[in-house]
C-alpha cells in the first residue's frame, strides 16, 4: 500500500505543476505498463501451469489423470474466492460494466490481482473459458484505482478503466487498435479526442510491453497464404449468416447452463460439473482449456486434428462423419464452457468465441468443399468465422474485424471480415439486443449506454429527489385547519396523510380556492371531502426513464411518491431537470 502521506504529496505537486490533460496522457501510460504486464503475467502463469500439469500427457495414452484436472482448479478457485478474495470477481467485463454504470466507475483494488490467480486457477487446470475477461478486469482496476488515488472525477475514472480495458487485450494479443475499439464499443465510451488519445497511448505502451518481454509468444500469430477472391463473397454472405445464429445459440446457450447450475448446491454442482467437463474431454481433448494450440492448427490448415484430438478420430476418414465431429465440438464448447463457468470457474467468453467462430468457419467450408466439391480456403474461412462470433456475441463487429485483421498481420481479409462480422451482429441483434457482456445487466436497468440521455438518467437516483418539504394534511382536519397550514406552506399541494403516514390523496389550491375564505365552511367541511386521488402515483424504485416519460405524457409538475402505501414526498419535473442538467455536465467531455 502506498502510504497517504506520499499520496497526498504526490496529489498537491500534481495540482500544482501538471495540467490535468497532460496529467491524464502520463496515467495512461501507467496504466498501460500496468495492464501490458498484467497481460503478460497471465500468459506466463497460464503456459508454465498447463505445461506442469500435462507435460508428458497423451491424448492417446491411458493415462487420463488430466480429466480430473479441470475440477481440481474449480475447486481451488473457489477456495481462493471464499477465504482470501471474499468477493465475487466472475464475469470480469460485465463487472467492469456494472462499475462504470452503477458503482460510479470505483473497482475495488483485489480485483488488480484477485482474477489473474483465478483464472489461472481455473483456466490452468483446464477448465474451457479464455483469459481476457479476468486480465480485462484487473487492467480495468489498476486504471480505476490510480484516478482514485489521484482524487479524479467520474468522468476522468471511467476513461482510465477503459484505458486499462483496452491496454489489456492489447497485451493479450498484440493488437493495440483491436484494444481501442473494443472499448469504445464494449464499455461504450464516448469517441472524441480527449478518449481516443489516452486509449491509443494505453494501447501501443502495453503491445510494446508485451511484444518486449515475449517477442511473437503471443496467443495468435498468422500469415495469410490464400487470397481473397471476389467469387466467394456469396459464401460469406452465408458464413455471416451462420455465424450469427450459432452466436445467439453461444448467448442462449451459455446463459441458460450457468443460470440452471447457479441453482444447485455448491457441493453437487462442482460434482456435476467435474463430470460433465471430464465427459466432454475425454470425447474432445481440445476442450481441455481454452484450445488455442488446436485452433491454430485449424487456422494454419491442419483442420484434420480434430478428428486427430477427438474420441471419434477412426471416423475421420470418412468426410461426413468428420464435419458431424466437428459441428458437435461447436456445441460441446459453449456447454463445456458455461459448465466451467456456473461452477465457479474464472473466466471469460471471449476465448470460446473466437475458438467456436473458427470451428464453424471450418465445419462451413469443409461443407461447402465436400457437399458441392469447390475448393474454398479452410483457413480464410475459419479467421472470418472468428470474426462473425465475436461480432454476433460481443456485438462488437469493429473489434472482431480489426482484431483478426491484427493478429494475421495485414488486411488482406478486410472485405470478407467486413461482410462476416456485420451480416452476423445484424442476425444476431434480431434475437438479442444486447451482447452476451450487457445481457443481464440490461435486464436488471444497470446498464449504461451509448445514447447519452439514457446514460444520465441510469445515473439519476429517483430517492435522491424526492422532496420532503410539503405541508400534510389529516384526513379527519377541518377546512379552518387546512387553511392555517395553506397560510404557512410554500407549496400549493398538500398531501393528505394520517397518524401512521398512509396516504390518502391531495388537496390542491385550485380546489379550495372558492371556500378558503368562508368561515362559515371552516368546521363543517373536513379535508376528507376535498382531496382527491392524484392521476399518477410513483414508487421509489421505479427507472428514472419510466418517471421522465410519466412526465412527458401529462401536464403534471409534481408527482406523489409511495412506497406500499406508505407517503414519501414527491418528484417535481423542476427537479428532474436540474438534476439532469448536473449529470450530463458529470458526462460532458471538455
Amino acid at each position: 500500500m502506498i502510504p497517504k502521506s506520499l499520496i497526498g504529496r504526490l496529489y498537491v505537486w500534481r495540482l500544482r505543476h501538471l495540467r490535468q490533460r497532460d496529467f491524464v496522457l502520463i496515467l495512461s501510460v501507467l496504466v498501460g505498463i500496468g495492464s501490458g504486464l498484467a497481460a503478460v503475467a497471465l500468459k506466463n502463469t497460464l503456459y508454465y501451469t498447463n505445461y506442469f500439469l500435462t507435460n508428458g500427457f497423451s491424448y492417446h495414452g491411458l493415462y487420463y489423470l488430466y480429466l480430473a484436472f479441470p475440477v481440481v482448479g474449480i475447486i481451488l478457485t473457489l477456495l481462493f474466492l471464499k477465504f482470501v478474495v471474499r468477493d465475487n470477481i466472475s464475469h470480469g467485463v460485465s463487472k467492469v460494466l456494472y462499475a462504470i454504470s452503477k458503482n460510479n466507475s470505483n473497482i475495488r483494488p483485489h480485483n488488480a490481482f484477485s482474477s489473474l490467480v483465478a483464472c489461472t486457477l481455473t483456466l490452468g487446470f483446464g477448465g474451457s473459458v479464455g483469459p481476457e475477461a479476468p486480465v480485462v478486469l484487473s487492467g480495468s482496476a489498476i486504471g480505476s484505482n490510480l484516478a482514485r488515488i489521484f482524487r479524479l472525477d467520474y468522468k476522468t475514472r471511467t476513461m482510465l478503466i477503459g484505458c486499462g480495458a483496452a491496454g489489456a487485450i492489447a497485451g493479450i494479443f498484440e493488437a493495440p487498435i483491436a484494444g481501442a475499439v473494443f472499448v469504445l464499443e464494449i464499455l461504450m465510451m464516448d469517441l472524441t479526442i480527449a478518449t481516443i488519445i489516452p486509449l491509443l497511448i494505453t494501447t501501443v505502451t502495453a503491445s510494446l510491453l508485451s511484444f518486449f518481454l515475449m517477442g511473437n509468444e503471443v496467443l495468435f500469430s498468422f500469415t495469410l497464404n490464400n487470397p481473397f477472391l471476389l467469387k466467394h463473397i456469396p459464401f460469406y454472405l452465408l458464413l455471416g449468416i451462420f455465424t450469427g445464429l450459432v452466436s445467439v445459440f453461444f448467448i442462449r446457450g451459455s446463459i441458460s447452463i450457468e443460470t440452471l447450475m447457479k441453482k444447485i448446491p455448491v457441493v453437487p454442482r462442482v460434482t456435476l460439473a467435474g463430470l460433465v467437463l471430464a465427459v466432454s474431454i475425454f470425447i474432445y481433448p481440445s476442450l481441455f482449456g481454452e484450445g488455442y494450440t488446436v485452433l491454430k492448427s485449424v487456422i494454419n490448415g491442419q483442420g484434420e486434428v480434430i478428428g486427430s484430438y477427438s474420441f471419434f478420430g477412426t471416423l475421420k476418414e470418412n468426410h461426413w462423419s468428420f464435419l458431424l465431429i466437428v459441428f458437435s465440438l461447436i456445441v460441446m464448447k459453449v456447454v463445456a464452457m458455461a459448465v466451467t463457468q456456473g461452477s465457479g470457474g474464472i473466466g471469460g467468453t471471449f476465448a470460446p468465441s473466437i475458438f467456436v467462430g473458427a470451428i464453424c468457419g471450418f465445419f462451413f467450408a469443409s461443407f461447402l468443399n465436400q457437399l458441392f466439391g469447390f475448393s474454398i480456403s479452410l483457413s480464410n474461412f475459419s479467421l472470418v468465422g472468428m470474426a462473425g462470433v465475436m461480432a454476433g456475441v460481443m456485438h462488437a463487429p469493429l473489434t472482431a474485424i480489426f482484431l483478426i485483421a491484427e493478429i494475421t498481420g495485414g488486411y488482406q481479409l478486410l472485405t470478407p471480415l467486413i461482410i462476416v462480422s456485420a451480416i452476423a451482429y445484424l442476425t444476431s441483434h434480431v434475437f438479442e439486443s444486447h451482447s452476451i457482456y450487457a445481457r443481464q445487466l440490461a435486464i436488471r436497468k444497470e446498464l449504461i449506454t451509448h445514447d447519452k440521455d439514457k446514460a444520465v438518467l441510469s445515473f439519476m437516483n429517483p430517492r435522491q429527489l424526492i422532496e420532503t418539504n410539503f405541508s400534510m394534511i389529516d384526513p379527519e382536519a377541518t377546512l379552518g385547519e387546512l387553511v392555517k397550514v395553506v397560510a404557512t406552506s410554500t407549496r400549493n399541494i398538500f398531501p393528505v396523510v394520517d397518524r401512521s403516514g398512509n396516504f390518502y390523496g391531495i388537496v390542491t389550491l385550485d380546489i379550495i380556492r372558492q371556500i378558503m375564505f368562508d368561515q362559515s365552511l371552516y368546521e363543517i367541511t373536513y379535508v376528507k371531502g376535498l382531496m382527491v386521488w392524484p392521476d399518477r402515483t410513483l414508487d421509489p424504485d421505479d427507472p428514472m426513464d419510466v418517471i421522465v416519460q410519466l412526465f412527458d405524457r401529462s401536464d403534471l409538475y409534481n408527482l406523489p411518491v409511495l412506497k406500499e402505501g406508505k407517503y414519501l414526498g414527491f418528484i417535481s419535473r423542476a427537479r428532474i431537470f436540474s438534476q439532469y442538467r448536473e449529470m450530463l455536465r458529470k458526462f460532458s467531455e471538455d
